[in-house]
């Protein structure tokens, strides 16, 4: 979430801003390692935060962050340089696009200007530099993620399974009707195999999807559409696609 943020931030032309985000880590104490010489020592570490109070809560400073270079992956571009992407791949994509000096942007589909409606564009011209279609454009799923028809959940059968399901059964009870759920990567985002057929949950996931179905069937799956583990997933109704750093500002706020 903060380099989402500070990606954002460089690309908006805001030198720092104000986190809670590790107050009270190493990282607002300074001294994580950067780079290790060859022998093995620490040879770059990180340097304190500045901290500073806010109504009763601590935060520490972090810097924008701005490159010479962006090459990002869209969708659809047009002649003049807008970019639109698919579901869930604008992630990092589009706040990184507006953070550097330079971007290109590899599309599968190059279209006359004015193919786009202005409203349905993610990317502004202004923010890309050079568009090219590539001639071995490839989309590979990380983790195709399946479920069977009429196979919801699979059974444990270790001893360490049973203790795993157990604390994920637990934390599905937190679950309310009505409410807004993110899904950290891992055994949280399983609860979702356990919420009450009789309550409505929204699912949130940070690389920016909210509105969270389950698996998809053998065949539906779409290397455009994963949560951020990298699963294959489907949405549900009413769903919505955004960037990383609109998906970190939700979870903030």
């Amino acid at each position: 979430g903060t380099l989402a943020e500070r990606i954002r931030a460089g690309g908006a032309g805001i030198p720092a801003f104000f986190t809670p985000t590790a107050y009270g880590t190493l990282i607002e104490e300074g001294g994580a390692p950067i780079k290790y010489n060859k022998d093995g020592n620490i040879g770059i570490s990180s340097e304190p935060r500045e901290v500073r109070e806010f109504n009763g809560r601590h935060y520490i400073l972090e810097r924008g962050i701005t490159g010479d270079f962006a090459l990002v992956k869209a969708w659809k571009a047009d002649r003049a340089g807008n970019v639109v992407f698919r579901k869930t791949a604008r992630n990092f994509n589009q706040p990184m696009c507006k953070a550097a000096r330079v971007t290109v942007v590899e599309v599968e589909e190059i279209v006359d200007t004015g193919t786009f409606a202005p409203e349905d564009v993610h990317i502004p011209s202004i923010y890309v530099q050079r568009v090219i279609k590539g001639e071995k454009y490839e989309k590979r799923i990380e983790r195709r993620t399946l479920r069977k028809l009429g196979d919801s959940k699979p059974e444990p059968k270790t001893e360490a399974e049973i203790t795993r399901e157990r604390i994920i059964r637990r934390a599905a009870l937190e679950f309310e009707d009505g409410m807004y759920a993110n899904l950290g990567i891992g055994m949280p985002m399983l609860a979702s195999n356990f919420i009450r057929p009789d309550i409505t949950v929204h699912l949130q996931s940070e690389n920016g999807v909210l509105g969270l179905g389950p698996y998809p069937l053998e065949g539906e799956e779409d290397a455009d559409l994963i949560n951020a583990g990298k699963e294959t997933v489907t949405v549900l109704p009413g769903a919505s696609f955004f960037s990383s750093d609109e998906s970190f500002a939700m979870i903030r706020g």
